[in-house]
């Protein structure tokens, strides 16, 4: 292993009003992670929004990214001031990450890096290590998920995670079973079942969702597997699909097929409500749920 490897950083510095969606240009670029750097700012300054990367994406590739993010988010291209590239270490980028990311707290859960210290709490935590796969709890689709597992999601239910990232939803969702009703949870039609699984296309994000598990103790109650859902897959209670809208538009069939008794969708911005709505209405899905939070939507049916 290379431990003197190389890597990138992009620094981006933004209007305050505009670092959400430079940092979502950043993850469509395919960032390894990214920071924002708001300690201390004001919201009437600027600050800078810092994406990671094995290689920078060219030129052209990042300003059409960025253009595209401002347009979606309504901003102004003047609100980008400057961008600039620096060569760093992996030792400093992930410490300087780390630095940054506090715990996210909703209603049942809290979602918190391993090294953060949480005490006095009735709330079920769960522990992340993201390194470098996409997830730490923070984002708007992750939280809509999450509220979605505490709103709809029952001890005996049986789940299943489409783009698990860091093992998030699967780690809440084994963490939720009460352990006197773990017998009597409603096991997948298949022979060859896992109460709870969690599919990525991405393997290093299984090897380190696997990892979260195992920091959870919930580790013999998932079953993280690469690649993703298929007509040979057994059928669940509970479905959630955090990925993107253009990913779930050809596998929304499976999705619908695969979920017994509840689906969930994110990774959809608002702007994209009317192609998943008009997707669901050929499968005469009518009305479903639909949640907001910042420029992203989530949409739940239930059954």
């Amino acid at each position: 292993m290379n431990t003197e490897k190389t890597w990138f950083a992009l620094e981006i510095t933004v209007d305050a009003k505009a670092s959400e969606a430079v940092e979502f240009a950043l993850n469509e670029l395919d960032a390894l992670g990214t920071e924002i750097n708001n300690l201390g700012v004001k919201q009437s300054e600027n600050l800078t929004v810092i994406g990671y990367f094995n290689e920078l994406p060219d030129s052209a590739k990042i300003e059409a990214e960025l253009n595209e993010a401002l347009r979606i988010y309504g901003l102004a291209p003047e609100t980008i001031r400057q961008t600039d590239q620096r060569v760093i270490e992996n030792v400093d980028w992930l410490f300087e990450w780390k630095k940054h990311w506090k715990p996210t707290v909703t209603e049942k859960f809290i979602i918190a890096p391993t090294w953060e210290t949480i005490e006095n709490t009735d709330k079920i935590v769960v522990r992340i290590e993201p390194s470098m796969a996409f997830g730490t709890g923070t984002h708007e689709t992750t939280r809509l998920c999450l509220k979605a597992i505490e709103e709809n999601y029952e001890s005996a239910m049986s789940f299943l995670d489409v783009g698990t990232g860091t093992g998030i939803l699967a780690i809440a969702a084994a963490k939720s079973q009460v352990p006197s009703l773990k017998a009597q949870v409603s096991k997948p039609e298949s022979e060859s079942y896992a109460l709870i699984v969690g599919y990525d296309t991405d393997f290093d994000s299984i090897t380190i969702a696997g990892e979260n598990a195992e920091t959870n103790e919930v580790g013999d109650e998932i079953e993280f597997r690469v690649g993703s859902i298929s007509e040979k897959d057994a059928r669940y209670d509970f479905v959630c699909a955090n990925i993107t809208v253009d990913v779930i538009v050809p596998i929304l069939p499976l999705l619908i097929e695969k979920s017994k008794r509840v689906l969930m969708l994110s990774g959809i911005l608002k702007e994209q409500e009317n192609i998943i709505v008009s997707e669901l209405k050929n499968f005469d899905v009518k009305n479903p749920k639909i949640e907001f939070l910042g420029e992203w939507i989530s949409v739940l049916i239930v059954k």
